[in-house]
């Protein structure tokens, strides 16, 4: 079309009369998906425990799949050399304060003696000077000698401390209400904390009343995560059965090998139907950070050559180039020069040419 054809042909389509066409605004809604991913349980606790002494196991209390309280007896070991070692710091910590009983007896005898010297001496000629500057120093001498029987008291005392405490871990409890998943000991077993094989765990706990499910999120979905949003997921164990957990912590680090970053969700499993290492299918909710602008599907004008929408701008019609998004309903997500509350035909076509006068 030459030069001339196109200025009459918009000329014609300026003295045209507007035509009347039923119009809609371009919304703008934030949009929620679902993603079903794959995702795996893990204990919300779990540790191996090892005994913190050296010594024999006298007896195990619990077995695999036993249920534990906090501060449950697990294993009790026996170490006879402890009780020796024990009695001797006993032996010495008592043997120190008889000391220092002693001490003390002779600090208030030289105390005394001092005392009264100095209210004898108060008449002329009867105490030397002499007897009562030896009395000072006897009274000197044993202050000293109780305030270094004190301070190797304390030293005995902390001794013994130390020494009941570490009998006390003979007794290995649980630290965490959960079940025992391995047993690895029997009576009569060496353990201990040394190297070797003595270092092997004594008994594997697992927490299992909650749980951490960690979901790989691809990354083009982790800006949508939104954490303390409700999950569902389905189990093999439990087919056609829902449950439901919450967003809880993203590790705000992508895995370079996958591209995804683990998500982890916490999950209430009072009943114990979900174990760790099961393999749950995970319907996550992606909520989208910005808004997206929503037309009716009718809007959108598909050719060979683009898609569009016709927007009427001062009365006039614009062809907007656009992209298809998600569908949302009637409703198609679009991006392109497009904001909220444009007004553009709910039925595009592309006989309605750029510039045509449109009567919303």
């Amino acid at each position: 079309m030459t030069p001339a054809r196109i200025l009459l042909a918009v000329l014609a389509a300026a003295l045209l009369p507007a035509q009347t066409h039923q119009t809609t605004k371009v919304l703008a809604s934030t949009l929620e998906r679902k993603s079903r991913l794959p995702g795996e349980f893990l204990p919300y606790l779990q540790v191996d425990v090892y005994a913190r002494v050296t010594g024999f196991v006298e007896r195990v209390e619990v077995d695999r799949g036993s249920l534990v309280n906090q501060g449950q007896l697990l294993v009790r070991l026996s170490a006879p050399e402890m009780a020796a070692q024990i009695a001797e710091a006993r032996a010495r910590f008592q043997a120190v304060e008889s000391q220092r009983a002693e001490a003390l007896a002779r600090l208030a005898a030289a105390e005394s003696t001092h005392e009264r010297l100095k209210e004898a001496a108060r008449t002329p000629g009867a105490v030397a000077g002499n007897e009562i500057v030896l009395s000072e120093k006897a009274a000197d001498s044993a202050r000293a000698l109780v305030k270094a029987l004190e301070s190797s008291a304390r030293a005995a005392q902390a001794a013994l401390q130390a020494q009941e405490e570490l009998e006390g871990y003979l007794n290995v409890t649980a630290p965490f209400e959960g079940v025992a998943t391995e047993r690895l000991v029997h009576p009569g077993a060496l353990v201990g904390p040394g190297a070797g094989a003595a270092n092997s765990p004594l008994l594997r706990l697992e927490q299992t009343s909650r749980l951490r499910l960690v979901v790989p999120v691809p990354e083009a979905d982790v800006a949508g995560i939104v954490k303390g949003a409700r999950v569902s997921f389905t189990t093999p164990a439990h087919p056609g059965r829902a449950f439901h957990g919450t967003v809880a912590r993203l590790a705000h680090s992508m895995d370079p090998k996958t591209r995804t970053m683990p998500v982890e969700m916490e999950v209430a499993n009072p009943s114990g139907d979900l174990a760790p290492g099961m393999y749950p299918e995970v319907e996550s909710p992606v909520r989208m950070k910005r808004p997206a602008l929503l037309v009716p599907a009718s809007s959108i004008v598909t050719t060979t050559e683009r898609s569009f929408v016709i927007r009427v701008s001062n009365g006039r019609a614009e062809w907007v180039d656009v992209k298809r998004g998600r569908s949302v309903g009637d409703f198609v997500e679009v991006l392109g020069s497009l904001k909220p509350g444009d007004r553009v035909l709910t039925r595009g076509t592309d006989e309605i040419r750029e510039g045509t006068p449109v009567a919303p």
